[in-house]
């Protein structure tokens, strides 16, 4: 593990966010992501070491998928928006759960939380 995953991954453990219970605040965002994008799937995610967690989402029942096979994986490697146009074409993400899962997702767009101190959790 670099130096710099190892403190992202301290910076998400400092918020306790992860496996705690729906709040409000989170659901609600991802409710207006959902119609502000025009989208069935909106999801507000965090990216443990092993998984990543949906701490909120709308269209889907999914509460993590492991790391390996994760959109949101891939988001907190870049700066800025990672947009996957066709999902089955890229071969990252072809295997993805939610790819193979009904609905089908064909399309992606994520955006990275960024701490103060510049980490993507």
């Amino acid at each position: 593990m670099s130096d710099v995953e190892a403190q992202r991954l301290e910076a998400l453990q400092r918020y306790h966010i992860l496996d705690t219970p729906a709040e409000p605040a989170f659901d609600d965002l991802v409710q207006l992501a959902a119609q502000l994008c025009n989208t069935p799937i909106a999801a507000v995610c965090l990216v443990d070491a092993d998984r990543v967690w949906f701490k909120a989402s709308t269209g889907i029942t999914t509460l993590e998928v492991p790391r390996e096979k994760s959109f949101a994986a891939h988001t907190v490697q870049q700066a800025g928006t990672l947009v996957v146009r066709d999902t089955l074409a890229d071969e990252r993400f072809r295997e993805h759960p939610l790819v193979q899962d009904n609905p089908p997702v064909r399309f992606y767009a994520g955006y990275p939380l960024i701490t103060p101190e510049g980490h993507a959790v």
